[in-house]
């Protein structure tokens, strides 16, 4: 009987020792303290503590993500020769990059450059008035001038455009702006 007893006292004193809320796990050390129990907000949340009010921030100016890695060059001729001399591709034309590179081409350069890279894409064929919305044609990609260019320039180029061209950095990622350089000198015919 008395080993019962103890079985009874030992198996309620188990029971009642565990925590049934899913939402606290052990026990505090503090208290209900907010130090302990950090409030957590809404991103688009009122905050009292904030000199705005407003809970989401913008970041602090410079701030970069951490893949991010700054481009040092400028929207200069000089910079874009440079840039064909001292950047060098980090790919090979492998399938599979140029099979990347050209699907980014027909997303980001062929509405301009043609399929076919000859400076025949649908935009150049736009009219407003009777006059054409581009008069300058874009670059024939499949020339020599363009093939002989380094793969640096070509880079430099899509990164910060050139003449009428626009800048593309902040819609092709460097890696797929590279795959482009491979197709445009590999895989344009």
């Amino acid at each position: 009987m008395k080993k019962y007893i103890v079985l009874i006292f030992t198996s309620a004193l188990f029971l009642t020792a565990c925590n049934h809320n899913p939402e606290k796990t052990y026990w505090d050390y503090m208290g209900d303290f907010d130090m302990y129990y950090s409030k957590a907000y809404e991103s688009y949340s009122p905050n009292k503590y904030l000199k705005d009010g407003t809970t989401l921030q913008e970041p602090v100016q410079g701030t970069v993500s951490r893949e991010f890695i700054p481009y040092p060059f400028k929207d200069k001729f000089g910079d874009k020769v440079k840039a064909g001399k001292l950047l060098k591709n980090p790919f090979q034309p492998t399938k599979e990059n140029l099979e990347r590179g050209k699907m980014k081409y027909n997303i980001y350069c062929a509405v301009c450059h043609g399929q076919n890279g000859k400076g025949n894409g649908p935009l150049t064929k736009l009219k407003r008035n009777g006059k054409k919305i581009y008069p300058v044609p874009p670059a024939d990609l499949t020339s020599d001038f363009i093939k002989q260019k380094p793969d640096g320039e070509i880079y430099h180029v899509i990164t910060m455009g050139s003449a009428v061209m626009g800048a593309h950095a902040s819609q092709i990622k460097p890696d797929d702006r590279w795959k482009i350089v491979l197709y445009i000198k590999n895989g344009l015919k």
